[in-house]
């Protein structure tokens, strides 16, 4: 008898937990780009029941989960999204660099043997995910599936779809020319016919004449009173106040404007559904992926900054189309057969002109001043007239390999001259000459651990640099009003929620990093992990 019960329990237990041990059916990966830590936490309250909050009040909340590197840019949060690893392990040392032996730039998903479908191969000759030198989750789906499962990626940018994607998925992306989406011949031929329908139905066109005002009263906007700021830009005539007009004489510069607004991320999401169901995803044996990589919250933080009337606007706005996502994805897999994770590829930094405004040491730092210092310094300590700094692509500063040999010089003494230099400029706080960061070693300095997993040996240059907070470094100080990219904690700072099969509610506060998404998903899914994967398996989401 005691036997018999034991084994009723045994039974009992099982029928239990079999939906928790089945595989999910989809895997839906939603990166909201420049989306920092703190934002979901704060707009939680005015959000819908079906959005932002259904995945922080039906799965696992993350919220203190911060990158481990420095290089806070969209191809490398992207990247190590999928991999799980840094760029010393996935190779995207940045959105660009320069190449090691011609010193011409590298866009990230820039490759010249496979052109563009569905548009002309301006602004870059084709694309593909050649420069990503690790595998992703979705790449060792497919090699354990004998190639039955399906990864598909899309996203407003072409690296924010390009490099989730990985090597053995489909990409598409918004074409800022025309308004369709598009992809390149490493993944097709020619584009599918629902796409070509899609496109033929210019669903862009209808934004024409269109304005972006505000959703909601203006009082009940935390950032109602402060519409119009002077630190804000006036991004292609789109005008600093609300209503912002999308009328626009040149069929061009409507569809490169309706990138700074959230209309692009409904057109994404239109698309996306459209692929759900024509693709047929998650109907099959084996689990898909579906990575959504949503693009108008950066193109609205850097016009606008992160604390403004307009940025806020959005993620309201953002908030129902991620209901309408989910919502499809119910209806055709169901959210109790899909693994949905939540994430950003990086954080925000406030305007400084704004944050200067407001009492903090900040600014933006003269990258032209700084490579003209450091020329001065190398040629006083070596006396010799030749310019051997090169180039600065964010955050590397490339040295005149031959021009050193060739005069003889020591290449770590020209290094350690050029970062005493450029320290020496106001908001750089970190330069670290390639020598030392070879060696590996890393201080007890969080910041400089970062920095030291943001370097890669053949495609970051010689000297890594790193501003303090609040100073805005880029190749071009005036571009954008506000930007990323720096090692400080609003820009490493990322919302991670996770919802799925077996998967419990829970805000969880201890510090974890995306780095440990892939190995949470391949876990899982009971595959390999990605082959440069760094991050543990989150234990709250996968049961130990």
């Amino acid at each position: 008898m005691p036997r018999l019960f034991s084994l009723l329990l045994l039974v009992l237990f099982t029928l239990a937990h079999a939906d928790a041990a089945e595989k999910p059916r989809l895997v839906l990966l939603l990166t909201v780009d420049q989306l920092r830590g703190d934002m979901p936490q704060r707009l939680h309250e005015r959000f819908g029941k079906s959005g932002f909050r259904y995945l922080m009040e039906h799965g696992l909340d993350y919220t203190n989960a911060n990158y481990l590197h420095s290089t806070t840019f969209t191809a490398v949060g992207h990247a190590t999204l999928a991999t799980g690893g840094n760029p010393p392990e996935h190779g995207l040392a940045g959105n660009d660099w320069a190449d090691p032996l011609t010193g011409e730039r590298v866009y990230c998903v820039e490759d010249g043997h496979h052109q563009l479908l569905g548009a002309k191969t301006k602004p870059h000759s084709g694309t593909s995910p050649r420069n990503l030198t690790a595998s992703t989750f979705g790449d060792e789906l497919v090699m354990a599936s004998a190639g039955r499962s399906r990864v598909f990626s899309v996203s407003t940018k072409d690296r924010g779809a390009i490099l989730p994607g990985g090597h053995l998925g489909k990409a598409f992306w918004y074409h800022g020319g025309s308004g369709r989406y598009i992809s390149s011949t490493y993944y097709y031929d020619e584009l599918p016919a629902w796409v070509q329908h899609w496109n033929g139905k210019a669903l862009a066109d209808n934004y024409r004449g269109k304005i972006w005002d505000l959703l909601r009263p203006r009082h009940e906007y935390v950032f109602g009173e402060f519409d119009q700021r002077p630190e804000e830009q006036d991004k292609d005539g789109l005008g600093r106040s609300f209503p912002h007009t999308l009328d626009t004489v040149e069929p061009k510069d409507f569809y490169k404007r309706l990138r700074f607004t959230p209309m692009s991320d409904e057109l994404l999401v239109d698309f996306a559904k459209t692929l759900l169901r024509e693709e047929k995803l998650g109907q099959g044996k084996f689990t898909d992926v579906l990575a959504i990589s949503l693009s108008a919250t950066d193109f609205i933080g850097h016009v606008f900054g992160p604390d403004s009337l307009e940025y806020e606007d959005n993620q309201l706005r953002l908030d129902r189309q991620l209901a309408a996502l989910l919502a499809a994805v119910d209806k055709q897999v169901g959210l109790k057969n899909t693994l949905v994770i939540l994430t950003g590829d990086h954080g925000s930094a406030p305007i400084p002109e704004a944050q200067k405004k407001r009492g903090f040491h900040a600014g933006r730092v003269d990258t032209k001043a700084f490579l003209e210092a450091a020329n001065r310094a190398v040629k006083q300590r070596f006396n010799i007239g030749a310019d051997l700094v090169t180039e600065f692509w964010n955050p590397s500063i490339y040295l005149d390999l031959v021009g050193i040999r060739r005069l003889g010089l020591d290449l770590y003494e020209v290094e350690k001259t050029v970062a005493d230099a450029v320290s020496e400029v106001e908001g750089i706080d970190y330069a670290l000459p390639r020598t030392e960061l070879l060696k590996g070693a890393q201080a007890g300095d969080p910041i400089v651990a970062r920095l030291h997993r943001s370097f890669h040996p053949k495609r970051s240059g010689n000297v890594l640099i790193g501003q303090g907070s609040y100073w805005f470094l880029h190749a071009k100080p005036s571009k954008y009003a506000a930007t990323h990219g720096s090692p400080h904690n609003y820009d490493t700072h990322v919302p991670l929620m996770i919802a799925g099969p077996g998967i419990g509610a829970k805000t969880i506060s201890r510090p974890v990093a995306p780095e440990s998404i892939a190995a949470t998903i391949t876990t899982i899914l009971g595959v390999q992990a990605p082959s440069g994967s760094v991050g543990a398996p989150l234990t709250e989401a996968v049961g130990y």
